[in-house]
This record gives C-alpha cells, sequence and structure tokens, in this order.
C-alpha cells in the first residue's frame, strides 16, 4: 500500500516542480528596460556594460555600415533561435528568446549608443543557464559581423 501510495506523491511533486519553474507568471508583463544595468549576482546574464568577467561580454563596436542599418540589426536580432518582439523603441529593442523545450523566457536587448551595440541578456527564471544566453550573444555577434556590422 505505501509503495502505491508514494508513486501518485512522487508525480504530483514533480509536476508541481516543473510547473513551478515555468514563465506562467512571467507571460504578457512589461518588462522595463534593463540594457543599461548591470547582470545580478545570479549566473544567468551576461552585458556588454558588466565589468564582472563572469558576467562580460566583449564589446560590439559598429562599423559605418553598422552605425546606418538599425533596422537590419534588430531584424538580425529577431532572427536567433526562439526570438520573437518584446518591445521596441527608437535605437532599442527587446526580444524574447524562449528555449524550445520548456518554454523558459530569456530577454535579450541591445540598444544602439554612438557608434557601439549595448548588448543585454538574461534569463527571467532559474538561477544558472548553463551558458546560453553567452552562446546567445556570441551568436548575434557571429551574425552582426558576416553582414560587416561590427568590427573585428
Amino acid at each position: 500500500m505505501k509503495l502505491q501510495l508514494k508513486k501518485p506523491l512522487f508525480l504530483l511533486a514533480s509536476t508541481a516542480i516543473l510547473f513551478g519553474c515555468s514563465n506562467a507568471d512571467t507571460d504578457n508583463v512589461s518588462f522595463p528596460d534593463r540594457s543599461m544595468q548591470p547582470c545580478r549576482e545570479k549566473p544567468n546574464c551576461v552585458s556588454t556594460l558588466d565589468e564582472r568577467h563572469e558576467y562580460q561580454l566583449a564589446g560590439f563596436g559598429l562599423t559605418e555600415t553598422g552605425i546606418n542599418n538599425w533596422n537590419l540589426i534588430e531584424q538580425l536580432a529577431l532572427s536567433l533561435p526562439g526570438a520573437s518582439l518584446g518591445s521596441q523603441k527608437d535605437g532599442y529593442i527587446r526580444v524574447e528568446c524562449r528555449s524550445s523545450i520548456f518554454k523558459f523566457v530569456d530577454d535579450f536587448e541591445v540598444r544602439l549608443q554612438d557608434n557601439r551595440l549595448i548588448v543585454r541578456s538574461e534569463s527571467r527564471v532559474g538561477y544558472s543557464d548553463f551558458g546560453v544566453n553567452r552562446k546567445r550573444a556570441e551568436l548575434f555577434r557571429s551574425k552582426l559581423s558576416e553582414a560587416g556590422y561590427i568590427k573585428p
């Protein structure tokens, strides 16, 4: 009898944990522009403005072509895996990147500032992102580089 009771409790607890870690409470919520803020103390964020090694991204210096093609830079950001438009205004875009399996959402922010891009990518939930945000930012860098929009 105890074994029969333990199995349903285990399944119930497992389901509660999975749904407790979902983004259901963060969907359709307005998020502030955090592109100019350093990352918090959790290893699930990277930024070109953060000076701490574990959170820091190398700069995105723009070429003349890049400076004059903000709309195409936005399109490259929206071409990232799982990407959809979160918000947009002059010289700023927040892209919501949703993971394919668990549907976790990361906020990928890009801001045009003078002759460079401010790039910040952060997971909405969880402690660690297992390097996903850094990989996304580096994929964005390679797309920009292929297009001739950033300096080598």
